[in-house]
């Protein structure tokens, strides 16, 4: 299924999502390895990431990722893909809704944040439905597969934020 995915969305994928995991994935061996790697980052929590399905169907409907950057704080990374077949019918926001559930309330995270491309609108409207604050903009900070360069909006959630929501 993951490589399956992985076909499927790499047009989709390849203009703001060209490191994303599911870009280099070469058979269905090597999606399957991926797998159980990502399930070891889980156990070990440096990372987690989380499918989003159709209720209706199973099928794979994007993922959601989620980066501890300071356990101390603490502070999480966010970030997020859809499926083409599923982009813009509110699967990924309802997803980024019960993640930000579970890091601030069972995780007791300080804070959230996400970077993203700035020409990314439909993933800009994410953060901000979801209420994220644009706390910057890097220039130019990223190279385009065509050699040209792109920045990067920096979003911040903190948890009074997301309570007061």
């Amino acid at each position: 299924m993951y490589y399956a995915a992985s076909i499927r969305n790499r047009g989709h994928l390849a203009e703001f999502e060209s490191d994303n995991e599911l870009m280099g994935l070469k058979n269905e061996e090597h999606a399957e390895a991926t797998v159980r790697e990502l399930a070891a980052e889980w156990t070990a929590r440096n990372c987690f990431f989380i499918g989003i399905y159709d209720k209706v169907t199973g099928e794979w409907a994007g993922q959601v990722y989620v980066g501890p950057t300071n356990w101390e704080l603490p502070e999480f990374t966010i970030g997020y893909v859809a499926d083409v077949a599923y982009e813009g019918k509110g699967y990924i926001s309802e997803a980024v809704q019960r993640v930000l559930k579970m890091l601030f309330e069972d995780l007791g995270a300080h804070r959230v944040k996400s970077d993203c491309n700035e020409n990314n609108i439909r993933s800009i409207r994410v953060l901000e439905r979801n209420g994220f604050r644009r706390e910057g903009h890097l220039l130019e900070n990223r190279r385009n597969a065509d050699g040209s360069f792109h920045g990067d909006f920096l979003y911040g959630l903190l948890r009074r934020e997301y309570l007061h929501r």
